[in-house]
């Protein structure tokens, strides 16, 4: 009995000072990247600003955090791809359903070669994986063993299996 409520207590102290540590590393970014007119996506080369800018930077804190298919909304410890778009717009004040194909039917479509920073771009036909836009022609998404990533979606798989892309940001 004492052996439970020792696991219990070690568990309750744990769990809370990852929630002390996660909330630290994200505040302080979020602050500085809202402060800055423009900001610069490192793997894209170029400056994006606004919203854009300050999601592409958000999501970029992520980069390596593990991919699990379901992830629990709102959970920062893992992502799948569409509760990984889901987090860092609504932290950017951008509500977007669960689900990739959900997500698929938000916002207004634009054509691929009309791409800019921070729209939604999907994948499969039926639709069933998102990533993010950052520009000269990548995409920082979460899948399998490399977790959050930035890939280049205009060659190899990607560029075969892109269906369609949405712009939510106004």
């Amino acid at each position: 009995m004492k052996t439970n409520r020792l696991k219990k207590s070690l568990l309750g102290i744990t769990l809370s000072v990852s929630l002390f540590v996660s909330i630290s590393i994200m505040g302080a970014p979020q602050a500085a990247h809202a402060a800055t007119a423009n900001t610069t996506t490192t793997a894209a080369s170029t400056s994006v600003s606004g919203k854009a800018g300050s999601i592409i930077a958000l999501g970029k804190n992520y980069l390596g955090v593990r991919y699990n298919f379901g992830a629990q909304k709102g959970v920062t410890s893992s992502f799948d791809c569409s509760s990984f778009t889901q987090y860092v717009y609504g932290k950017n004040g951008i509500s977007l359903p669960r689900s990739s194909q959900a997500q698929s039917q938000v916002g207004s479509y634009v054509p691929r070669n009309q791409l800019q920073p921070g729209d939604l771009v999907f994948f499969y036909s039926p639709i069933h994986h998102v990533g993010i836009y950052i520009g000269n022609g990548k995409i920082m998404h979460t899948y399998g063993s490399p977790g959050v990533t930035i890939s280049d979606m205009n060659s190899g798989w990607w560029s075969t299996h892109y269906k369609t892309a949405r712009r939510v940001i106004k």
